[in-house]
This record gives structure tokens, sequence and C-alpha cells, in this order.
């Protein structure tokens, strides 16, 4: 079996499949799909892209996600400034169920309803966690990268949640106003908590977007790379149950550029230590 370090390198890169882009807008709902060119039953996974943005700045994720074998659909609502967090959970279990209730490609592509997973990026991680928690049927895997607040907090619907998950930190990110990371692994028990060396917190974004002009981080290829690496592997072992990248969901597996985080450390993130690190000289 290969080792962790070169299946991390390969999920870096472009997976073994060709990709089909698609519209969810055909079932009423607005986003894309992307899928491998072919394939019955496969997994799935609904997206959800940060704030102020779009589905449309995380077309290279989808796409890498769907070279791996995985159905991957992002809704496209939810992309003003003053979001609901509730309505895009809500759109999340709405793409969930389009995807396997339909037909995709020419009729010939088809995602396995006990095959799925939910992902979301900042304020699209909390999303992600309430989508799970509402779903009457759970997803398989969670992967919250870089979460950030949300109103009403993420962090109760995750401390009833059961469902395997990824939380995703950069290591100066949960001294930010508006990350929730660190708290939101507290909260949910199945949960593990890894930091990411060398990304931005809003590097998965791709292309320009709003958010350089209020003065949140661009797109970095680095992040992206890194993200869609441990999304992908972790993924891979929970919606398909494939033994190779089983690294990738143990909590005590050593990552490259991934190390775990212990959310219960002795240095706790509170909201007086976030104001104080920012008022700072």
């Amino acid at each position: 079996m290969a080792s962790t370090k070169k299946l991390f390198a390969a999920l870096t890169r472009r997976g073994p499949h060709r990709v089909l882009r698609g519209d969810l807008a055909f079932a009423g709902q607005p986003g894309v799909v992307y899928t491998p060119a072919e394939g019955k039953n496969l997994p799935g996974v609904a997206f959800a892209h940060d704030w102020i943005t779009s589905a449309d700045r995380y077309h290279g994720t989808l796409e890498h996600l769907a070279s791996w074998g995985i159905v991957a659909a992002a809704p496209n609502t939810e992309t003003g400034l003053a979001p609901s967090v509730l309505n895009f959970a809500y759109d999340l279990g709405t793409t969930l169920d389009i995807i396997t209730g339909v037909r995709l490609g020419q009729g010939d592509i088809s995602v396995h309803p006990d095959k799925l997973g939910i992902a979301g990026h900042g304020f699209g991680g909390s999303a992600a966690v309430f989508a799970a928690a509402g779903l009457p049927v759970k997803p398989k895997a969670v992967v919250a990268a870089y979460p950030t607040i949300s109103s009403p907090p993420a962090e109760a619907p995750a401390a009833g949640l059961t469902v395997p998950g990824l939380i995703l930190t950069d290591p100066g990110d949960p001294m930010t106003l508006r990350s929730n990371a660190v708290e939101l692994a507290r909260a949910w028990k199945s949960a593990t908590l890894r930091a990411t060396s060398g990304t931005k917190s809003g590097g998965l974004v791709e292309g320009r977007s709003l958010a350089k002009v209020v003065g949140l981080p661009g797109a970095d290829k680095g992040t992206q790379k890194i993200v869609r690496a441990l999304m992908t592997g972790y993924l891979l072992h929970l919606l398909t149950a494939d033994k190779t990248y089983g690294d990738f969901t143990d909590a005590d597996a050593e990552l490259p550029k991934a190390p775990r985080v212990d959310p219960f450390a002795d240095d706790p993130v509170s909201l007086e230590n976030k104001v104080v690190a920012l008022l700072k000289p």
C-alpha cells in the first residue's frame, strides 16, 4: 500500500476520471454539478461556498473531487452580504436530493443515497453543519474548511452530531473574530480538528472576489492543493469505504501539512482572548 505521504501528493493532483459539468437549475436549484464522465452508484457531496462569494468560485475544487470519482454539486444561493445559514443548509439538503434522485449526464450517471457527504468553506462550513444536523438521513461525512461564525451559531447543532467530521483551520485562524473552528470542534465530539500549514483561510476561493475589497484573503493555490487533498482522501474513505485512504479519517494519523489539534488545549480560545490578540500592537 502506498504511504500516506505519497497518497497525499497524488491527491493534490487531478484524478483519473474525465469530468462533466452540469447545471442544477434543470431541477429548480441554482447551482452547478460536476461528475465523473461515467459511473453508477457513485459517492456524492454537496458543497457550500463562503460568505459574499458563489459556487462559481470553487469550480477547480468541484472538478477535482469529480476527477477522483465523487459527484460534487454546489448550490449557488445565499451569495449576498446578509446570507441565511439556515436557508443555505436547506439548499444543501435539496442539492443532495437532486443528485441522488435524478440520473445525471446522459442518464447513465447515478449517485448512491448511502454514499453522501457535505462540505463547506468559511460560512459554508457552518452551513454544512446545520445541513448535516437537519437531514433525516445523516450523511456519511462532513468537512468544514476554515469555518466561520454564523447566526444562529453552528455550535448548537454540532453538539448533537455523531457524523464523522473534519474541521480545518490555519495556525492563526482560531484567534480571529470570524473563526469558530475551535469552538465547533469542542462541541462536535465526532469531529477531528487539523491545522493546515502554509495556508490562508480564504485561499480556497478561486479568482478575484469581493472578499478582497473588504479585506479578506484571496485565492491561494497552495491552500487549494492542501485542502483538496485532505478533503478528497477523507471523503473517499468514508463514502466509498476504500481502505487505501484510511489514514485521512484516522484522528491519530499524521497527515502531511495537517497536524491534529486538541481543541481543549491549555491555551483555550475565547472571545476575550481573540479581542486581546487583535488589539495587540
